[in-house]
């Protein structure tokens, strides 16, 4: 039996109506969704820390920008392997990632107790996760990076230019890593915001490429989540197209990142830290 890889997108048949056109034969690519569990491996032992919707592909580099993010790995040299599970059944073999640790004990994850219960609908007190960013030593990070005025309007094409499986399925998220001058150096999809940002974080840490002096664009909006991800990774300008929560505007401020909002058609709105942003110029009085 031939063991199913997950895909990233597939196609399925659909009824295509185009003004009084009917195709009841037509077929449509579609993102892909499938859970995917992470699994911490250590000393004999082992613990599921998170299942998460995603879509298929760059496993390994979300696994590892969770594990970061959250607080749970904090080095690169901390992991040995990651690999998929061959122990589960075979159509789910990919769907389950191992991350295996030098280390012969498992990492405390009562602190993922956090990432369960804070979404968009529940009533977690937001000063109560803001908290347990500081708790887990993220410092406020250094002012010194700056980036031109031009470079930020210019983010949204390049970005949304560079998304292969949007431009496909018209169905994902993006999260793009840009240095200074607007130049991309990499990017991933996902239909979760959270994935895209974990995946494109994992691959700079699997990488060992430091990220005080990038920034990242996402193509949705800025969440608290995903701002304590930027944190986490020392980013120090995070842009969204779209608006910025509350609760990511507080992190901001708390935690000195340049948080730029609905930024489309040449226009945005800087909510924290706009001294990084060269070439602003104040309305007349």
């Amino acid at each position: 039996m031939a063991v199913r890889r997950a895909r990233p997108k597939t196609r399925v048949p659909i009824v295509r109506v185009q003004g009084e056109k009917v195709n009841r034969n037509a077929r449509d690519l579609v993102a892909g969704e499938e859970p995917m569990e992470i699994r911490l491996v250590a000393g004999g032992e082992r613990a599921t820390v998170a299942i998460t919707m995603r879509t298929p592909g760059n496993d390994f580099e979300l696994a590892a920008g969770f594990l970061h993010a959250e607080g749970i790995v904090k080095d690169r040299e901390e992991i040995d392997l990651i690999r998929y599970c061959t122990e589960v059944d075979e159509d789910q073999h990919y769907n389950v990632v191992n991350v295996e640790l030098r280390g012969s004990v498992l990492p405390a994850l009562d602190r993922l107790e956090r990432h369960f219960t804070v979404t968009s609908a529940c009533g977690v007190c937001g000063k109560a996760q803001l908290d347990a960013i500081e708790l887990r030593g993220a410092p406020r990070l250094a002012s010194g990076t700056v980036v031109p005025v031009q470079t930020v309007t210019a983010l949204p094409e390049v970005l949304r230019r560079n998304q292969d499986l949007f431009g496909a399925t018209g169905g994902l998220h993006a999260a793009g890593l840009f240095d200074m001058q607007g130049e991309l150096v990499a990017l991933r999809e996902d239909v979760g915001r959270h994935n895209a940002m974990d995946k494109l974080l994992g691959w700079a840490f699997l990488e060992r490429r430091p990220l005080d002096d990038q920034l990242v664009c996402v193509s949705g909006r800025a969440s608290f989540e995903l701002l304590q991800k930027a944190v986490a990774a020392r980013i120090p300008v995070f842009a969204a197209v779209s608006a910025p929560s509350s609760l990511a505007v507080d992190v901001a401020l708390r935690y000195g990142v340049t948080l730029i909002g609905f930024l489309r058609n040449g226009r945005f709105n800087v909510y924290a830290g706009a001294e990084r942003i060269t070439g602003l110029e104040a309305d007349p009085l």
